[in-house]
């Protein structure tokens, strides 16, 4: 009778509506560029890890679903989403209006701001000094970088790049005048190339950008869920955890420069 009882139990269980939909709950497909550290990059084995690596688990472990990196190239981000080939992007991605037109975001977890990575003898400044004729800016296609060098430069030469390590040898060999991005990328090119590049870290917009992560239209829930996820990491310290782990030295040269900080 016990052992009957038993198997009563456990069948009951089994077939509880929390562990069924635990059991069929998918993958959490995650696309991110793994070519952004300490955000988004990988080791020396492949494996994916960063700051959204990471984010990506404990949303996962938060949603108990298993988590899936797949490490696909910029431009190809926002097409994976909406094709369905991944569930959402954690990849250091602006929110946007152009992108809002297609797809959608959760609350912010993080700001950023444009700056500028110039050259000794480029005689830029400023922001003001490269909407010139005789400017050329480097710019990554399809970041906030390209989106601001087209709307508010145009009188200079945009040159678009598909990957930002062209984009900083064009500056160093002196055929573009600028590479617009964000400061913390910036920053690390300046730290590899200080005789040759001048990193100029105040921002050159007034209003910062914001990350998102980005989800398809028309999943509310999904969207609720992954709000109160960031609401919650916001609050017990795993934003601050985070930035310890991977942005100790960054953090403090922020501080020093009177620079708003990521998190």
């Amino acid at each position: 009778m016990l052992f009957k009882s038993l198997i009563s139990v456990f069948l009951a269980l089994l077939l509880n509506p929390i562990f069924i939909n635990a059991a069929n709950e998918k993958p959490l497909r995650v696309g991110m560029e793994l070519q952004y550290p300490p955000f988004e990059m990988s080791t020396k084995d492949g494996t994916p890890s960063g700051i959204s690596v990471d984010l990506a688990k404990a949303l996962g472990k938060y949603l108990g679903r298993k988590v899936i990196i797949e490490n696909i190239a910029w431009d190809g981000l926002i097409p994976s989403l909406k094709t369905k080939k991944i569930d959402i992007i954690i990849s250091s991605m602006t929110i946007t209006n152009q992108r809002k037109k297609v797809i959608d975001f959760s609350i912010p977890y993080a700001q950023s701001n444009l700056c500028i990575l110039t050259n000794p003898t480029s005689g830029v400044k400023s922001i003001k000094d490269l909407n010139q004729k005789d400017k050329v800016v480097a710019v990554k296609k399809g970041t906030t970088g390209h989106l601001y060098a087209v709307k508010h430069l145009k009188k200079a030469r945009i040159l678009v790049l598909d990957k930002e390590s062209s984009a900083v040898l064009e500056v160093i060999q002196k055929r573009a005048d600028a590479f617009i991005y964000d400061q913390l990328t910036i920053y690390r090119d300046w730290e590899k190339h200080k005789k040759t590049t001048v990193a100029l870290l105040q921002p050159i917009t007034k209003n910062p950008g914001y990350w998102g992560i980005a989800l398809r239209k028309n999943e509310p829930e999904l969207k609720a869920k992954i709000n109160n996820f960031i609401r919650k990491a916001k609050s017990d310290g795993t934003f601050n955890k985070l930035a310890n782990k991977y942005l100790k030295n960054v953090k403090k040269k922020f501080i020093e420069l009177n620079i708003p900080f990521f998190f």
